[in-house]
Parts: structure tokens; sequence; C-alpha cells
């Protein structure tokens, strides 16, 4: 075969990654603190980017102008992306930078169902009221509520309380010494961590000096503080109260029995009968095992929902975005009109078109990913209706392939949407990803069931059992069957396992010593 040169022409698809491209599905996937993080990061690297401290314009879009690009409004500002993220602002079909967009889908099966449950305009994305925080005493979305933070009082340092109590409870300097060593060995739990023979070492005195300074801070506040163990811990508070007989010192040297609930083993080695026992260990659970944990309090940080669910008037639901959430970015156009006339050189103007570009695909991006999160939020929102209205009992099974065909995406993009986003709804705050389990098949041909409901059912039935009729994994898999629920022993094992519920016969000992 003869080798030769040649010039062809082929036609081919291919799916090229741009940068900006990548850029919209990396947003897609951000927490609303990564997103706060990332759009604080472009407002430093890119001065055409504003952020705007101001009121919202709310007035309409003039007609003919594109909604994708920043407009000045009568009154000299530039809009907001967090107005672009409105049902009535959305973006073309043939612009959508992302999958491929659908219109008017609830307003059709609205249409086409009228028994669906949904009134029209039961679902918005949009107008004035769009936007806001919740308040539960208008039963209205507002802002100006204060933090939980606020409301928080001050919890002491366990430190600084420790050292006032060594201030006037040992006189001695070189106790005092021994003291503060000791100190720098204590856990978080409220333990101590330490060796006396290494602490004696390092101190130059003996180990019965550093035992004793140590017997004394164990009578220190909170109780059961510098304990060396679990034992110790519960000793200390027992001795505090009087309580620390010979029979509760038994119970004590034989905690791996309580924590196994065996309960003739108990009776044996305390000498005791069933009601003394359930007594003893009445007393036990009102002990605090960690003693240090009242200090040095951190309080929980709320989770800050991406969307606000609430029912509408007319029967349905309002999905919205959660104004707060979304980052206020301005294009600056007089800026940059100013910049590119007082623009000499190439470069200069390059750098200026690469930041206006870079800018704009930014504002256009976060429209996109308000849009795409609105649409997966209501979907789910729609087809979790029973949930919403009669508990978890009534979750569906769901899967990202029903949400995307839904509303003609890919299921990658709708799992990119789920992860670390947050709705608020009238049952709590979830994760969207909380609302896809997997299926468990119905008895008979039945419809299917969601494996948290299942789970739901089982906690429930086992809630409700007597202490003398505790519910066996055959038992509880009898009575599923029988309610329609086509499922295995060892998958009821599995999730009484992953609840962490002992089983039959661990509970029936608890109830019995009245845990």
């Amino acid at each position: 075969m003869a080798l030769q040169q040649r010039l062809d022409i082929r036609q081919s698809q291919a799916l090229v990654m741009t940068p900006q491209l990548q850029q919209a599905i990396k947003l897609l996937q951000l927490s609303n603190l990564e997103l706060a993080d990332y759009v604080e990061r472009e407002l430093e690297q890119n001065p055409l980017l504003e952020r705007d401290e101001g009121d919202r314009w709310k007035d309409a879009v003039p007609d003919g102008v594109d909604r994708q690009e920043p407009v000045a409004p009568p009154d000299g500002r530039v809009r907001d992306t967090v107005d672009l993220a409105t049902s009535d602002r959305l973006t073309p079909a043939s612009e959508a930078p992302l999958d491929t967009d659908f219109e008017n889908v609830y307003t059709n099966a609205s249409a086409t169902d009228p028994d669906n449950g949904f009134s029209d305009g039961a679902f918005s994305g949009g107008g004035d009221e769009a936007f806001g925080s919740w308040s539960s005493h208008s039963g209205s979305f507002e802002g100006d509520e204060s933090s939980l933070e606020a409301t928080l009082s001050e919890r002491p340092d366990l430190r600084r309380h420790l050292e006032e109590q060594i201030l006037m409870d040992v006189p001695d300097r070189l106790d005092r010494l021994v003291a503060h060593t000791l100190l720098e060995h204590l856990d978080e739990a409220g333990y101590f961590l330490g060796d006396i023979g290494e602490i004696a070492d390092s101190l130059g005195c003996l180990p019965e000096r550093v035992e004793e300074v140590l017997g004394r801070m164990q009578r220190f506040d909170p109780s059961g503080i510098f304990a060396r163990s679990l034992k110790e811990c519960l000793a200390i508070q027992l001795r505090e109260r009087d309580r620390l007989d010979p029979c509760m010192q038994a119970l004590l040297d034989n905690l791996p029995l309580l924590a196994a609930r065996n309960l003739p083993q108990l009776l044996k080695v305390c000498q005791v009968d069933a009601e003394d026992l359930a007594d003893m260990v009445s007393e036990i659970k009102a002990l605090n095992p960690k003693p240090a944990l009242a200090f040095d309090f951190e309080p929980a940080q709320t989770v800050v929902p991406d969307i606000h669910m609430r029912p509408a008037n007319g029967g349905g639901w309002i999905v919205e975005l959660n104004s707060d959430s979304l980052p206020k970015v301005l294009l600056n156009q007089r800026y940059h009109a100013r910049v590119v006339a007082g623009a000499r050189s190439k470069q200069e103007k390059d750098y200026i078109a690469e930041r206006f570009q870079s800018a704009s695909w930014l504002v256009k991006s976060l429209h996109q990913r308000a849009n795409t999160i609105l649409k997966v939020a209501t979907e789910i929102v729609r087809q979790q209706e029973a949930f919403f209205l009669h508990g978890l009992q009534f979750l569906k099974p769901l899967i990202l392939r029903d949400i995307a065909e839904a509303i003609g995406m890919h299921e990658s993009t709708v799992s990119r949407v789920t992860t670390n986003k947050f709705i608020a709804t009238p049952r709590g705050v979830f994760e969207l990803k909380y609302f896809f389990t997997s299926a468990i098949q119905g008895a008979d041909g039945q419809a299917a069931h969601s494996a948290e409901a299942v789970r739901f059912r089982i906690k429930a039935l086992i809630d409700a059992e007597k202490p003398d009729d505790t519910l066996s994994d055959d038992k509880l898999v009898e009575i599923l069957r029988a309610e329609g629920i086509d499922i295995a022993r060892r998958t009821v094992a599995k999730y009484r396992e992953g609840m962490k519920i002992p089983s039959s016969v661990q509970r029936r000992r608890e109830k019995a010593l009245g845990l």
C-alpha cells in the first residue's frame, strides 16, 4: 500500500467541556457556604464584579431586553442575580448552559390532571414574595429575625473554673504546682489521662503526694472530674451522694454485665432482688459519665436551607428559593464602559474583555444554578406530596432517574443539585438527597414501599411493644408482610441494627431493668 498525504473533511460530534461549562457544573454541586466562598474569590479577582449591599430592584425587565445581560433600571442600579432566579425570569430553553430546559410543565400537569391535588400557581419560584426568611409569628417570610446564637447564654470555661477551685482549696504552693500539672492531663470529657509516676518524676516529688493532690481535685466541681475510668467517675458521684454501699460497689465492679443486660448474673453478684437492682440501675442512669461536657460549650450551627416550602392558600405547595443563601453579585456596566473608553493597548482591551466575559458568565451560571435547583426541588415536592401531608410512612421510593425524566435533565445534573442542598418544610429541614430511597417490593403485587418508611414502621412497632412481649425479627417480618411489605428477616435485622436497636433478648433485659 502506497504511503501518501491526503486532506479529508469529516463531520463528527464531540462534547467539548469549555472552562465556562466546567464552572457552571461546578457551581451546581456547591453548598451555599461553598458558593459564598467561591463568589468572594471572584469578587477579589474581577474588578467588574461588585457585591450588592442595598435593596434589590424589583421592577420588571423592559420588553426587548436580553434577560441574561445585566441591565440598568430606571433608578440607575444594575440587576442582581437574585432577581434573575425567579420562575417568571428564567433562562429560555435555547440559552440554558446545562441540560435541556422545559417550560410550563407544572401548568400543563395541572391542566391535564385536575385531581392531582395541585392548584394553579401552587408551585412558584418567582415574584416578589419568592425571597425572604420564614417568620413563624406572621406566617410569612421576613428578614428581620435575630440569629439563634444571640439568644444563647455564655457557658463557663472549664479550665478557669478549675483554676479558681485550685486557688481556694489547695493552699500549699508545691501542691498548686502539682494541681496545675494534673490539669494539663485532663481530656475534654473530664477524665485524667496522665501517669502518676511520670508526673512525680518530672516535678521531683513523691508519687504519694501527686496521688493525694489528685484525690483532693476529684472532689472539685463538677462531680466526677479527674476520674481515671468510668467506674471511678461513677463511684465519685455516688460517694458524694452517700450511695456507694457494698451492693452498689459490686454493680460498679461489673459494669460489663450491666452493658450486656445480664440480669441473672447481676442479681447474683450484687446479692439483691430485682426491685433493688432496678433502683440501683436508675441511680446509675442519673449520673453524668462525662462531667466536663457541660463546659466549653459551642452551639451547634443550624443548617441554612436553600429552598423554602409552605402550603398554598388554595391547596398545593409554594416552593421558593431562599434569598439569604444566594450571593448578591452585580456586573458594574458603568465601570466597564469607563475602563473600555480609557484602554489604550491591545493587552488592556483583551484583559477587560476577558474579565467582562468571566463576570457575565458567572452571573449567568448563578442564574441557571438557581433555576435548576428550583426545578428539582419543585418536582421532588410534587412526587413526595403524601410524605408532607401524612408523614414518614407515606414516603415514596424515589431514584434520580424519576426526577431527571420528569424535568428533562440528566441524572448527573440532578445528583449534583441534590448534594448539600436543604429544603425547609412544615415537617422540618431535609437534605434533598433524603427523599431518594430504595424500594421494597409489596406483597402480592402491591405497590412498592420506601426503605425509609419501612425503617420508620419497624421502629414504631418496637417502640409500642410490651415489656413482657418483645418482638423478634421473625415476628416483625410476619407483621410487615401482613401489612403488604415483602421483606426478608435479614433485612429487618439490618435495618434494626442500623437504627442501633438491640435484639429482642437485649430489649427484654433492658425493660426488666427499667432501662
